[in-house]
């Protein structure tokens, strides 16, 4: 059994899902749209989570968030489901192909058997869409794959139901209604207005801004707090997550500043455009702040190179964006 179902790439997972089963509903958005609209933009910093032991930063909300407050911005009545039984999870998706119904789905990397070697990794937040079955294997709608994928019945259980941090639990969602107008323009106010309050209101200091400026001020105390070896994994860390595990650190705020120029065109409002450059300039920074960090893991840094630079780095970061942050409030 095989839906008849557009595939199409995009730069982020749950973005690329998201956009894929609103065009098979009908709803044409681009991915910057569907990003800013889910209030995809975000950071914390953890220090008491721990992966290999090591602190996390994340440069998005939780899996599931953008999916989540996109559909209801908009109305679309949705349907979530984790199962303990992994082969009732399983049935229950055949139950759901037959309904010519495509279901998204949360699974790990590191069992993705169409993934080369190399990009596989303990990673539980990859989403996926799963929209026929042929020949006794799946079809998989992956948005990071230029093609469609297949799975068997064993690799899909599998990686649905991964072991570590974040387990999927063979999380499973879908869309069930979708109304037959949206108010776009409401739901990208809106939309904005949420990114706002989460990357400049949060009370505590390890979300949003305050988040960024708290990792600044910790990292340059790494080398004499941790020693040259552990200040190098935790510095190491940071870039991994901003730039190798979906959280997007640089790559969404090019996203965020492309969301910003469909919304001033959308909108009518040019200062929109002036701050999606802006936006621009700040992932631009953070690409800077990858590079330069990256140095300091291989020791390969230049004599500019050092904790302390890439900390003001973020800092100057951290003022960027609470500059325009606090100008599309004003807006808004």
């Amino acid at each position: 059994m095989q839906i008849d179902f557009q595939h199409s790439m995009a730069a982020h997972c749950e973005n690329g899902v998201t956009a894929n089963l609103l065009r098979y509903y009908g709803l044409e958005l681009s991915e910057p749209m569907i990003f800013g609209i889910g209030s995809g933009l975000f950071f914390s910093y953890l220090p008491f989570v721990k992966l290999d032991g090591i602190p996390v930063a994340s440069f998005r909300p939780l899996p599931g968030f953008i999916f989540r407050r996109l559909t209801k911005a908009f109305g679309i009545k949705t349907e979530t489901k984790k199962f303990r039984n992994p082969d009732k999870a399983m049935e229950e998706l055949d139950i759901m192909i037959d309904k010519c119904i495509p279901a998204g789905m949360i699974v790990g990397v590191f069992n993705l058997t169409y993934f080369p070697a190399p990009y596989r990794f303990h990673f539980n937040a990859h989403n996926i869409i799963v929209y026929g079955k042929e020949n006794g294997k799946y079809l998989i709608s992956d948005p990071i794959m230029e093609t469609s994928q297949e799975l068997t019945y064993e690799d899909l259980k599998r990686v649905r139901f991964s072991k570590g941090i974040l387990k999927p639990k063979g999380k499973a969602y879908h869309i069930t209604h979708v109304p037959e107008n949206v108010d776009i323009k409401k739901a990208v106010i809106n939309g904005i207005k949420k990114t706002c309050s989460e990357m400049t209101g949060f009370r505590g200091p390890l979300i949003g801004i305050k988040g960024i400026r708290y990792l600044a001020g910790s990292m340059q105390k790494w080398p004499e707090k941790l020693g040259a070896k552990k200040a190098s994994l935790y510095l190491g860390q940071i870039v991994r997550m901003q730039e190798e595990i979906g959280t997007g650190g640089a790559g969404f705020r090019f996203m965020y500043a492309a969301f910003l120029q469909e919304a001033s065109t959308l909108l009518n409002e040019d200062r929109l455009w002036k701050l999606s450059e802006e936006m621009t300039e700040t992932g631009d920074k953070w690409r800077d702040f990858a590079v330069r960090a990256g140095r300091i893991c291989k020791e390969r840094y230049k004599t500019t190179d050092s904790y302390a630079s890439v900390s003001d780095l973020l800092l100057e970061i951290a003022d960027r964006e609470e500059s325009v942050f606090k100008n599309l409030k004003d807006i808004f």
